[in-house]
């Protein structure tokens, strides 16, 4: 497939557009450059700390502009999953920051604060106390069924790598002997909610992202072509010894924005 046939892209962030608060080259020319030829793309990030709003004013302070209703984080795909499986409403207990408890209220779920509980939801928690574990391990164990919102087992942070959602997964599953189900990257789900938001067509959506394992992995497993950039994570040299291989490889969006022309 020629990649000019290519008429809409779901972009990752962190490593694709931005790196810690430094945003990359070629960024915003390439998200102007989108905008202008009147491509359909969103944003879709696995971090669940953050609001959509919360994101596009980041963006903004590194010079780039994205309304929010552009942008789906891995909170509001969940919440957008639970919302299709139980319109209704139900009770969740929350392990996670304002960037997921804000959607799934705003969706109708009630926010309870022990058990018992319909769900036990988890994303990345930098306030997690022995307490909440503790309490969401036991609405576990009373029934409750356990989603995530990723599977990321660490994160770049200011002063190096950090535990990430993963890594509360695991304790919740070692303790109660459930694994959840997950609804970000590298899971289909996130990708397909958003191609649906998108109203694009799965044969000419390209997913670009910097991780193999989570962004290029996740796109190929919802059917979509996918795009590797060097700038975050993945290195060439995982590249040549991975199982999925992307459509195309580049060094950054202003390589990928001079292909497209």
């Amino acid at each position: 497939m020629d990649i000019k046939a290519l008429t809409a892209f779901i972009l990752d962030l962190d490593g694709v557009l931005y790196r810690g608060d430094q945003r990359l080259d070629g960024a915003r020319e390439f998200l102007s450059f989108l905008q202008a030829r009147a491509f359909k793309f969103m944003l879709l990030t696995n971090n669940a700390t953050r609001t959509p709003q919360q994101v596009a004013t980041r963006l903004q302070q590194m010079g780039m502009s994205v309304d929010a209703e552009r942008i789906i984080t891995s909170s509001v795909a969940t919440a957008q999953y639970l919302k299709k499986i139980r319109p209704d409403g139900a009770s969740i207990f929350v392990v996670g920051e304002d960037g997921l408890t804000t959607p799934l209220s705003d969706a109708g779920f009630r926010i309870v604060d022990n058990a018992p509980a319909d769900y036990v939801v988890l994303g990345m928690d930098r306030t997690v106390t022995y307490e909440k574990l503790k309490r969401a391990t036991r609405c576990i164990l009373g029934g409750a069924q356990f989603i995530a919102t990723n599977p990321d087992a660490t994160f770049p942070s200011a002063n190096g790598i950090a535990p990430g959602a993963g890594a509360l997964i695991a304790a919740l599953s070692t303790a109660t002997g459930v694994s959840p189900i997950v609804v970000g990257k590298p899971e289909p789900t996130a990708f397909r909610m958003t191609l649906e938001r998108l109203q694009a067509d799965t044969e000419t959506t390209a997913a670009i992202g910097d991780r193999l394992d989570t962004d290029i992995e996740g796109g190929f497993r919802a059917g979509l072509k996918t795009i590797l950039v060097l700038t975050g994570v993945s290195t060439r040299q995982e590249l040549a010894n991975y199982h999925i291989q992307p459509n195309w490889v580049f060094a950054n969006l202003r390589e990928l924005m001079e292909k497209l022309q």
